[in-house]
């Protein structure tokens, strides 16, 4: 089994995991809203549940009828 030969150096190991970085998540603003959320996300606004502008979910509806 290959093993080390030297021991790493934190200055190399830290210089090997420079590319691993945290992207920030894309953010859109709902055409009807106005709401931003996450890209291929549903969004929650007012009681309804929002997906590429149409309303999937009315929660309001639901109280008043009950």
């Amino acid at each position: 089994m290959a093993h080390p030969k030297r021991k790493t150096s934190k200055t190399r190991r830290d210089k090997r995991r420079t590319h691993y970085k945290a992207v920030a998540p894309t953010i859109a603003k709902d055409s009807t809203t106005g709401e931003m959320h996450l890209y291929h996300r549903a969004h929650w606004h007012e009681g309804k549940l929002y997906y590429r502008g149409q309303v999937l979910i009315d929660k309001t509806e639901e109280e008043t009828a009950a």
